[in-house]
């Protein structure tokens, strides 16, 4: 069973830039970083491989967010530039299975999630 535990949540001004960090208790294969707003579902904001090498984003963030991981210290990472208004949310980290799909950045696809730390963007 793998415990994630998010931080680097807080509020900031548009424009601005936060690193959010997802801390895994041990290792992990494919990893997503999702949000959720108060009344709209979650969604997928970018995922990463189990080997970093592979990323995919949400049109929304592209050019903006970069998903990256150390395995080193089971940790992935999500570096938000340019923030605005509409990034506000609970941010929350994933960790898939072994073999499952990661790329399409599904809620089902993932099976063990933190409690998400919130981004509050004015």
């Amino acid at each position: 069973h793998v415990q994630l535990v998010e931080s680097g949540g807080g509020s900031v001004q548009a424009g601005g830039s936060l690193r959010l960090s997802c801390a895994a208790s041990t290792y992990t294969y494919n990893m997503g970083w999702f949000r959720q707003a108060p009344g709209k579902e979650r969604e997928g904001v970018a995922a990463i491989s189990t080997g970093g090498g592979a990323t995919v984003y949400a049109d929304s963030v592209k050019g903006r967010f970069t998903i990256s991981r150390d395995n080193a210290k089971n940790t992935v990472y999500l570096q938000m530039n340019s923030l605005k208004p509409e990034d506000t949310a609970m941010y929350f980290c994933a960790a898939s299975v072994l073999g499952a799909s990661w790329d399409k950045r599904r809620v089902a696809d993932f099976a063990y999630w933190g409690r998400g730390t919130q981004v509050t963007v004015s």
